[in-house]
């Protein structure tokens, strides 16, 4: 009972395996294709070059081949074909001899009757029996015949004509030896140079593909061998103006974009830690005075010190967090469709009008693409900044460039003006020009630098125009304008 139960089980065991077999032995010849296929490009395209050449010569040789065959042949046929039509015409005068002489190019002569019968041949056909050729087409037949002592390969010509004594069969045989002589004599020289050919167009691609792909490798180990520490070097730029030219440049371009994105980096962790040890040291101070001082009236004060310090640690910690962000995502987050003059006159309205009133003139209509979110705090880091330093009054004014496709928002305060010279310094992070902008003013030195960078995120640009009285920061934005525009305050 227990071989009657293994033999079943068995067989299905060797049925499951084949079936396995079969299911893995077509990953496994792709993967071993695919190991076996070279990785190289160097080898890759002096292959594509040598299969591409050889396939050209190929069908060439083949058709110059052809053409030789036929030529051959057509001047055998015209011989034989001569021959025959005078063999004919000597057996209609009556006077064909026995034996028929052979001209050039022909191997034998026969002539029959109607019969059958031999009545003529040339001399190496004394005593043959008729000939009957295997196929025949207009007139002529191709076969091998042991007329010769050796097989040779045969073109023959039929004629048939009449003589006094009834009708005859004229054959002419003619060789095709010298033909197929000079068929497998060309075919050997056509491969021959073929091979050649092939051979030299693989070793010459091979050498220029070599030397076309060295600055590529010099590119490569270059780049190997910068580090997060070495983003000064650069890899070398080859005097031509070709694909790799190109990228060699584009490579370099790349390697300033992250060597100056790295320094920024540094500089802002630098710049941070700085900004974030000044105040951290006068909370502690502060705590420790009113932890350790006897009286209530100055632990109060410090404490309400320490508050203070401890909002504009908030406040810098908000900025740097969203300087990151700004910095990491490199988008400008969910995107709508946003009413410029209402996004100016929510984040207005919604200020304190202390120290300094801000005035409006807003054009109508201008929607800009983006996040109202992040937009509103471009408005309030610009509208910070116009108030700390204005005098009297702060204005936004929002108009619509047609000729551009811009909007153009204008926030302005009569404050202390900016040189020329400084006017890009002031949107780089945690700069302060002077004692107007000083750390008691409340201002964390990255409220300009986050605006710019909201504008750039969103297509446009922050500048620093000239004013009458004070200084106009210029946000430029991608917008478009309903057909109906109006002013409101």
């Amino acid at each position: 009972m227990a071989d009657r139960r293994t033999g079943p089980v068995r067989s299905a065991r060797r049925r499951a395996t084949a079936a396995v077999r079969r299911l893995t032995a077509g990953p496994r010849t792709a993967a071993l294709i695919a190991r076996l296929a070279p990785r190289s490009v160097r080898t890759r395209t002096t292959l594509a070059a040598c299969a591409g050449v050889a396939a050209v010569l190929l069908v060439a040789s083949a058709g110059v081949l052809l053409l030789l065959r036929a030529d051959l042949v057509r001047s055998v046929e015209a011989g034989g074909r001569e021959q025959a039509r005078v063999v004919s015409s000597l057996a209609a005068d009556g006077r064909l001899p026995n034996p028929v002489p052979l001209d050039h190019g022909s191997d034998f002569v026969q002539v029959t009757d109607a019969r059958g019968t031999v009545v003529a041949a040339s001399g190496n056909l004394a005593g043959r029996p008729a000939l009957t050729p295997a196929e025949t087409s207009d007139g002529h037949g191709t076969f091998d015949l042991d007329v010769l002592g050796d097989e040779h390969h045969q073109r023959v010509t039929t004629l048939t004509t009449d003589t006094p004594n009834g009708p005859v069969t004229v054959r002419v045989g003619a060789s095709l030896h010298t033909a197929d002589t000079a068929e497998d004599v060309t075919t050997a020289a056509l491969a021959l140079l073929g091979g050649l050919l092939v051979a030299t167009v693989g070793a010459v691609t091979w050498k220029a593909t070599g030397r076309a792909l060295r600055p590529v490798e010099v590119i490569r180990s270059e780049v190997a061998a910068i580090g997060g520490r070495a983003l000064d070097r650069r890899v070398p730029e080859p005097g031509s103006d070709d694909e790799i030219a190109r990228l060699a440049r584009t490579m370099n371009a790349m390697l300033d974009r992250l060597e100056s994105a790295g320094a920024r980096q540094r500089r802002f962790i630098a710049d941070a830690s700085h900004e974030l040890r000044s105040p951290l040291a006068v909370l502690r101070t502060q705590l420790e005075v009113a932890h350790t001082h006897p009286d209530p009236a100055v632990r109060a004060e410090m404490v309400a010190g320490a508050l203070q310090d401890t909002d504009r640690l908030q406040s810098l910690a908000a900025d740097l967090l969203l300087l990151a962000r700004l910095d990491v995502t490199g988008r400008s987050g969910p995107t709508e469709d946003v009413d410029l003059a209402e996004l100016v006159r929510g984040t207005a309205g919604g200020r304190d009008s202390r120290p300094h009133h801000v005035e409006l003139d807003l054009a109508a209509g201008c929607t800009a693409a983006g996040n109202p979110m992040w937009l509103g705090r471009l408005l309030t880091n610009l509208l910070d900044n116009a108030q700390r330093h204005a005098r009297g009054t702060v204005t936004v004014r929002l108009a619509f460039d047609a000729a551009a496709g811009q909007a153009v928002v204008d926030v302005t305060n009569d404050g202390p003006a900016i040189d020329a010279g400084d006017r890009e310094k002031v949107f780089e992070r945690f700069t302060r020009l002077d004692d107007a902008r000083s750390r008691d003013d409340g201002g964390t030195g990255l409220g300009l630098s986050i605006a710019r960078d909201i504008a750039a995120l969103h297509g446009g640009t922050l500048t620093i125009e000239d004013a009458p009285v004070g200084c106009t920061f210029r946000v430029r934005l991608p917008a478009r304008q309903a057909p109906r525009t109006g002013t409101g305050h």
